[in-house]
Protein backbone atom coordinates (compact mmCIF):
# COMPACT_ATOMS: atom_id res chain seq x y z
CA UNK A 1 0.00 0.00 0.00
CA UNK A 2 1.56 3.54 -0.96
CA UNK A 3 0.89 6.76 0.63
CA UNK A 4 0.72 10.09 -0.83
CA UNK A 5 0.12 13.69 0.59
CA UNK A 6 -0.15 17.33 -0.03
CA UNK A 7 1.42 19.23 2.47
CA UNK A 8 0.20 22.44 2.94
CA UNK A 9 2.65 24.85 3.62
CA UNK A 10 3.61 29.10 3.14
CA UNK A 11 6.16 30.43 0.42
CA UNK A 12 9.52 31.26 2.79
CA UNK A 13 10.58 33.22 0.20
CA UNK A 14 7.47 35.53 -0.27
CA UNK A 15 7.25 35.69 3.94
CA UNK A 16 10.99 36.99 3.38
CA UNK A 17 10.80 39.38 0.82
CA UNK A 18 7.41 40.77 3.02
CA UNK A 19 10.50 41.48 5.66
CA UNK A 20 12.43 43.07 3.65
CA UNK A 21 10.06 45.63 2.55
CA UNK A 22 8.78 46.88 5.85
CA UNK A 23 9.24 50.43 7.47
CA UNK A 24 12.08 52.50 7.32
CA UNK A 25 14.94 51.61 10.46
CA UNK A 26 13.60 52.91 13.86
CA UNK A 27 9.76 53.16 12.61
CA UNK A 28 7.96 50.73 15.51
CA UNK A 29 4.77 50.76 13.10
CA UNK A 30 3.18 47.36 14.01
CA UNK A 31 2.43 46.91 10.67
CA UNK A 32 6.15 45.40 10.44
CA UNK A 33 5.98 43.66 13.87
CA UNK A 34 3.09 41.97 12.16
CA UNK A 35 5.47 40.60 9.87
CA UNK A 36 7.92 39.09 11.63
CA UNK A 37 5.11 37.06 14.00
CA UNK A 38 3.39 36.00 10.54
CA UNK A 39 6.44 34.67 9.03
CA UNK A 40 6.91 32.64 12.13
CA UNK A 41 3.53 31.53 12.68
CA UNK A 42 4.05 30.48 8.99
CA UNK A 43 7.32 28.70 9.80
CA UNK A 44 5.57 27.04 12.98
CA UNK A 45 2.58 25.92 10.79
CA UNK A 46 4.82 24.13 8.00
CA UNK A 47 6.41 22.23 10.40
CA UNK A 48 3.21 20.68 12.59
CA UNK A 49 2.25 19.77 9.22
CA UNK A 50 5.15 17.91 8.36
CA UNK A 51 5.44 16.60 11.50
CA UNK A 52 1.50 15.23 11.17
CA UNK A 53 2.58 13.53 7.66
CA UNK A 54 5.54 12.68 8.94
CA UNK A 55 3.58 10.40 12.29
CA UNK A 56 0.66 9.35 9.84
CA UNK A 57 2.60 8.06 7.30
CA UNK A 58 4.66 6.11 10.37
CA UNK A 59 1.44 5.23 11.82
CA UNK A 60 0.38 3.53 8.28
CA UNK A 61 4.03 1.51 7.42
CA UNK A 62 3.89 0.13 11.15
CA UNK A 63 0.04 -1.09 10.29
CA UNK A 64 1.51 -2.60 7.74
CA UNK A 65 4.33 -3.90 8.56
CA UNK A 66 3.36 -5.33 12.01
CA UNK A 67 -0.41 -5.54 12.02
CA UNK A 68 -2.82 -5.79 8.83
CA UNK A 69 -1.73 -5.87 5.77
CA UNK A 70 -4.01 -6.49 2.02
CA UNK A 71 -3.03 -9.58 -0.16
CA UNK A 72 -4.43 -9.49 -3.87
CA UNK A 73 -5.29 -13.09 -5.00
CA UNK A 74 -3.22 -14.10 -8.08
CA UNK A 75 -4.26 -17.25 -9.97
CA UNK A 76 -7.09 -20.39 -9.20
CA UNK A 77 -5.46 -22.16 -6.99
CA UNK A 78 -8.13 -21.09 -3.79
CA UNK A 79 -11.24 -21.10 -5.97
CA UNK A 80 -14.32 -21.09 -5.51
CA UNK A 81 -13.60 -19.03 -2.09
CA UNK A 82 -11.16 -16.91 -3.53
CA UNK A 83 -10.70 -15.51 -7.12
CA UNK A 84 -8.19 -14.11 -9.30
CA UNK A 85 -7.73 -10.15 -8.16
CA UNK A 86 -9.98 -10.76 -4.96
CA UNK A 87 -8.27 -8.67 -2.15
CA UNK A 88 -8.13 -9.96 1.22
CA UNK A 89 -7.03 -8.39 4.70
CA UNK A 90 -4.41 -10.45 6.52
CA UNK A 91 -4.02 -10.13 10.22
CA UNK A 92 -0.11 -10.39 11.22
CA UNK A 93 -0.57 -10.82 14.83
CA UNK A 94 -3.08 -13.31 14.73
CA UNK A 95 -0.32 -15.92 15.64
CA UNK A 96 1.66 -13.80 18.04
CA UNK A 97 -1.45 -14.57 20.49
CA UNK A 98 -2.25 -17.35 18.83
CA UNK A 99 -2.12 -20.79 17.65
CA UNK A 100 -2.72 -21.83 14.07
CA UNK A 101 -5.73 -24.01 13.52
CA UNK A 102 -7.17 -26.39 11.12
CA UNK A 103 -9.29 -24.87 8.03
CA UNK A 104 -7.29 -21.30 8.89
CA UNK A 105 -6.58 -19.21 5.75
CA UNK A 106 -3.14 -18.22 5.80
CA UNK A 107 -0.20 -16.29 3.79
CA UNK A 108 3.35 -17.65 4.28
CA UNK A 109 6.52 -16.71 2.58
CA UNK A 110 8.87 -18.56 0.49
CA UNK A 111 8.82 -21.88 -0.55
CA UNK A 112 12.19 -23.53 -1.17
CA UNK A 113 13.46 -26.01 -2.70
CA UNK A 114 15.55 -28.38 -1.09
CA UNK A 115 18.91 -26.97 -3.55
CA UNK A 116 17.64 -23.39 -1.59
CA UNK A 117 16.29 -21.57 -5.16
CA UNK A 118 13.03 -19.44 -4.17
CA UNK A 119 10.10 -21.25 -6.14
CA UNK A 120 7.16 -19.00 -4.62
CA UNK A 121 7.02 -16.02 -2.55
CA UNK A 122 3.82 -15.08 -0.50
CA UNK A 123 1.20 -18.12 -1.08
CA UNK A 124 -2.11 -18.33 0.52
CA UNK A 125 -3.56 -21.68 0.92
CA UNK A 126 -6.00 -23.60 3.92
CA UNK A 127 -4.24 -25.54 6.79
CA UNK A 128 -5.39 -29.09 6.54
CA UNK A 129 -3.20 -30.52 9.38
CA UNK A 130 -1.14 -29.66 11.77
CA UNK A 131 1.93 -30.40 13.73
CA UNK A 132 2.07 -34.03 14.71
CA UNK A 133 -0.82 -34.93 13.20
CA UNK A 134 -1.25 -37.69 10.35
CA UNK A 135 -2.06 -37.13 7.05
CA UNK A 136 -2.99 -38.82 4.14
CA UNK A 137 -5.55 -38.80 1.31
CA UNK A 138 -7.57 -41.39 -0.49
CA UNK A 139 -9.00 -41.01 -3.29
CA UNK A 140 -9.11 -37.03 -2.91
CA UNK A 141 -10.59 -37.22 0.73
CA UNK A 142 -7.95 -36.04 3.31
CA UNK A 143 -7.45 -38.45 6.24
CA UNK A 144 -6.11 -36.61 9.28
CA UNK A 145 -5.56 -39.27 12.37
CA UNK A 146 -7.67 -41.94 10.46
CA UNK A 147 -10.79 -39.67 9.82
CA UNK A 148 -11.97 -37.82 6.74
CA UNK A 149 -12.42 -34.25 7.55
CA UNK A 150 -14.77 -32.46 6.63
CA UNK A 151 -14.75 -29.63 4.32
CA UNK A 152 -17.71 -27.55 3.07
CA UNK A 153 -15.08 -24.70 1.45
CA UNK A 154 -14.60 -26.89 -1.15
CA UNK A 155 -16.55 -26.49 -4.62
CA UNK A 156 -19.76 -28.98 -4.48
CA UNK A 157 -19.24 -28.69 -8.35
CA UNK A 158 -16.12 -30.17 -7.90
CA UNK A 159 -16.09 -32.61 -5.50
CA UNK A 160 -19.26 -33.97 -7.59
CA UNK A 161 -17.12 -34.78 -10.74
CA UNK A 162 -16.40 -38.18 -11.73
CA UNK A 163 -13.28 -38.18 -12.52
CA UNK A 164 -10.91 -37.73 -9.43
CA UNK A 165 -7.83 -36.43 -10.94
CA UNK A 166 -9.90 -33.48 -12.28
CA UNK A 167 -11.02 -33.18 -8.97
CA UNK A 168 -8.23 -33.24 -6.92
CA UNK A 169 -5.20 -33.71 -9.43
CA UNK A 170 -3.57 -35.97 -6.48
CA UNK A 171 -5.83 -38.42 -6.00
CA UNK A 172 -3.91 -40.59 -3.19
CA UNK A 173 -1.01 -39.29 -1.10
CA UNK A 174 0.98 -42.24 1.41
CA UNK A 175 0.41 -41.33 5.11
CA UNK A 176 3.20 -39.22 6.47
CA UNK A 177 3.41 -37.09 9.50
CA UNK A 178 3.06 -33.75 9.69
CA UNK A 179 6.73 -32.35 12.19
CA UNK A 180 6.17 -30.50 14.91
CA UNK A 181 6.62 -26.88 14.30
CA UNK A 182 4.97 -27.56 10.70
CA UNK A 183 1.50 -26.92 8.87
CA UNK A 184 0.20 -28.91 5.93
CA UNK A 185 -1.43 -26.70 3.82
CA UNK A 186 -3.38 -27.00 0.75
CA UNK A 187 -5.39 -24.59 -1.92
CA UNK A 188 -9.19 -25.47 -2.10
CA UNK A 189 -9.32 -26.16 -5.62
CA UNK A 190 -7.54 -28.71 -5.47
CA UNK A 191 -6.80 -29.44 -9.39
CA UNK A 192 -5.05 -26.92 -9.98
CA UNK A 193 -2.87 -25.49 -6.64
CA UNK A 194 0.64 -25.74 -6.08
CA UNK A 195 0.50 -26.88 -1.79
CA UNK A 196 2.23 -29.33 0.47
CA UNK A 197 1.07 -32.12 -1.96
CA UNK A 198 3.94 -30.65 -4.09
CA UNK A 199 6.77 -28.68 -1.69
CA UNK A 200 5.68 -31.23 1.80
CA UNK A 201 4.92 -28.90 4.94
CA UNK A 202 6.04 -25.31 5.83
CA UNK A 203 7.08 -24.04 8.85
CA UNK A 204 4.99 -22.37 11.20
CA UNK A 205 8.02 -19.56 10.84
CA UNK A 206 7.22 -18.78 7.52
CA UNK A 207 3.25 -17.89 8.05
CA UNK A 208 2.68 -14.12 7.31
CA UNK A 209 -0.67 -13.76 9.10
CA UNK A 210 -4.54 -15.36 8.68
CA UNK A 211 -6.45 -13.95 5.91
CA UNK A 212 -9.92 -13.16 7.88
CA UNK A 213 -11.92 -11.08 5.55
CA UNK A 214 -12.55 -10.51 1.89
CA UNK A 215 -12.48 -6.71 1.01
CA UNK A 216 -13.00 -6.41 -2.83
CA UNK A 217 -15.30 -7.07 -4.90
CA UNK A 218 -18.20 -5.64 -2.66
CA UNK A 219 -20.16 -8.48 -3.58
CA UNK A 220 -18.43 -10.46 -1.88
CA UNK A 221 -17.14 -8.93 1.48
CA UNK A 222 -17.40 -11.03 4.43
CA UNK A 223 -15.30 -13.57 6.49
CA UNK A 224 -13.18 -16.21 5.67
Amino acid sequence: MNAASDIPGVNLGAVEAQQGDGAPHGDESPVGGDGGRNARSGARTILDWVLVIAVALGAALGVRVFVLQQYYISGPSMETTLSSDDRVLVNKLSYRFGKINRGDVVVFDRVTTTRGSVVHDDLIKRVVALGGESIEIKNCDVIIDGAVIPEPYLDAATVATRNPAERCRVVNMPKMTVPVGDVFVLGDNRAESFDSRSFGAISESLVLGRAFVVVWPLVKIGGL
